[in-house]
């Protein structure tokens, strides 16, 4: 007989949120629906093992995916309420609630979906990740199990990406005490969804998250991956060195808009700098395939203008890190099939490469399992939103603005200017004496 989750029907942070059901669970922790009495709401609550606890490349990695979350607002990304730790030292992340299923779930049960129905909910993706980009935050882990379409206020098709379980954040965002978990030379990621630099363990930037993206449409259009490869190690390689298969000829008998491969295949380049420079460009160059309603999301995408002071746009950065502050992720899946489909749920990826070869080594061991999707109706963890009290840092001074205690420093400028002005005032008061004296 299988045992009974402890944490279930438990109350957590002061009869704040009461659990109920599990709904997704992993490697690092599991996903639970609760209730929150105050708000009379649903909310999603994942919880990291405490036997994890002193492992401290995955505490970063739950810090990581709460702060990264935390920064964000845009509708299309799930929306994280709280985050820290429970008196057990078990870390967590309360999030919203979501009902529906995810892309991958949804492609299987109803096939490949029509180009109309897909590029409105890629192009609000793309809203997403312009977003965290901005920020100069890149997701690394895209793939259609961290995109979840919620029904939720009878809504349809509208998309939440989820899992920052990985997400890579410029050095600016760091806060004391963080590891450096990115570092080049390690993969992390889901091998059929990387793009050729992440598969090599080049330093990535916003168009790595294109590529990747570009990879879930095209699976979702054709119900198959732009390679035939049977093991993992395969797609790495595949997406190394050869080009991909035209969506055109991937299906006998299915056509396809006229122009829409040209699309998907500038956005797969192997080479960053001849793909799109953004996923607002990626947007711009969906939005005549999807009809009216893409041109309305294209029209709310977020402005070219970084929205929070110490970030920076998410281009070329150094090998980025990890955030402090929690976050688990959840059932991994199998292994690709054969003929270019993959199974159930792909699986996160941890390991070792050799930039300068062609192709990276096959000593790839299943280490980071992405964040658990939750079974068909389903909720599922969510988007941004505040910091719990355990965030020290202000969001709205730069880090380098910020003292040893998070207080704000005296500004160096203010301090040479004072310096400055005591020397010309002793300067003219030596010249105003010797007038005198004469």
């Amino acid at each position: 007989m299988v045992a009974q989750d402890p944490n279930i029907g438990r109350d957590l942070l002061d009869g704040q949120f009461r659990i109920l059901q599990k709904i997704g669970s992993g490697g690092m922790g599991a996903v639970y629906k609760a209730l929150q009495p105050a708000m009379n709401r649903m909310v999603a609550v994942k919880i990291l093992h405490p036997k994890l606890a002193n492992r401290k490349d995955l505490v970063s990695r739950f810090r990581r995916e709460a702060r990264a979350m935390s920064h964000l607002s845009h509708p299309n990304t799930v929306k994280v309420y709280l985050y820290g730790e429970l008196d057990d030292g078990s870390l967590y992340i309360v999030m919203e609630y979501l009902e529906g299923r995810n892309l991958n779930q949804v492609v299987r049960k109803e096939g490949p979906l029509v180009v109309e129905r897909a590029i409105p909910v890629l192009i609000q993706c793309c809203g997403a990740l312009q977003e965290a980009h901005l920020m100069g935050i890149v997701h690394r882990d895209l793939k259609p199990e961290n995109i979840f379409l919620s029904t939720n206020g009878g809504l349809k098709d509208f998309p939440k990406v989820l899992d920052f379980g990985l997400a890579k954040v410029t050095e600016r965002e760091l806060r004391p005490g963080s590891i450096m978990l990115t570092q080049e030379g390690m993969v992390f990621g889901t091998p059929e969804f990387m793009s050729p630099e992440q598969a090599q363990g080049h330093v990535l930037d916003a168009r790595s998250d294109i590529y990747s993206l570009a990879v879930i449409l095209y699976e979702v259009l054709t119900g198959k991956l732009p390679f035939e490869a049977r093991t993992p190690m395969e797609f790495i390689q595949l997406h190394v060195t050869k080009p991909p298969i035209p969506i055109d000829d991937r299906i006998a008998g299915k056509t396809f808009p006229p122009g829409l491969g040209q699309v998907i295949a500038k956005a797969l380049e192997k080479k960053p700098e001849n793909r799109y420079a953004s996923a607002s460009e990626f947007a711009d160059a969906l939005k005549v395939f999807g009809g009216q309603a893409s041109k309305g999301f294209t029209a709310m995408m977020p402005a070219a203008v970084p929205s929070s002071p110490g970030a920076s746009p998410a281009s070329p950065a150094s090998p980025a890190a990890a955030i402090p502050q929690p976050a688990p992720s959840g059932a991994g899946g199998g292994a690709p099939m054969s003929g270019g489909a993959r199974s159930q749920q792909a699986k996160t990826l941890k390991m070792e490469a050799q930039p300068d070869q062609a192709a990276p080594p096959a000593q790839g061991s299943a280490a980071m399992m992405s964040a658990p999707a939750a079974s068909a109706g389903g909720g599922v963890p969510a988007r941004s939103g505040a910091p719990s009290q355990k965030a020290a840092v202000s969001r709205t001074a730069p880090m380098s603005a910020i003292g040893p205690e998070g207080k704000p420093k005296t500004p160096i400028v203010l301090l040479i200017g004072v310096a400055v002005a005591c020397l010309l005032a002793g300067v003219l008061l030596t010249v105003i004496v010797l007038k005198v004296m004469e």
